[in-house]
């Protein structure tokens, strides 16, 4: 038997304030990103809120971390960004309470994916992505430059949709 996925051990307070377990996750394709209201990208939002749209029936989820690791650019507490990202860009994807992605208070899940998962590396900046196939396997990670609605994303995203 194979062992459960370490992405899915992580259990995550939601923007809400109840605990959410990853495993909830187990059999979806996923996006995590590290997500800031006050930084150039925000605009992000509305690609990462359309993609979900457009392939949530279909077994996919988009999985917010707000960070305010980045030139403060998260200042709020964690209901002004579920206000922020509900009434600016009508998000109804999964949000999740602010985290550190770097440095010495680094959240265990983003140490996971940045020292151990496959697409290890630092996260460089706000909307850094991390995809996930349905059995819970980090398979690429994409700048915070790389827009969710890319066409090279898309097609990733679709392929691992399909189970390839």
């Amino acid at each position: 038997m194979n062992p459960t996925p370490k992405l899915y051990t992580f259990s995550m307070k939601t923007i809400g304030g109840s605990m959410k377990s990853l495993g909830e996750y187990k059999g979806k394709v996923l996006l995590l990103v590290n997500v800031a209201s006050e930084c150039g990208y925000t605009p992000q939002y509305k690609d990462l809120e359309a993609v979900y749209r457009k392939y949530k029936e279909k077994g996919f989820a988009v999985l917010g971390f707000p960070a305010n690791n980045f030139g403060g650019q998260e200042p709020g507490t964690d209901e002004q960004i579920r206000e922020f990202c509900t009434t600016t860009y009508g998000v109804t994807f999964d949000l999740f309470s602010k985290i550190s992605v770097k440095g010495e208070d680094q959240h265990p899940l983003y140490a996971y994916l940045t020292k151990e998962s496959p697409a290890a590396g630092e996260v460089k900046w706000n909307f850094q992505k991390y995809l996930v196939d349905r059995s819970g396997q980090v398979v690429r990670m994409l700048p915070t430059r790389t827009k969710p609605t890319d066409p090279e994303v898309t097609a990733v995203i679709e392929q691992l949709l399909a189970g390839q």
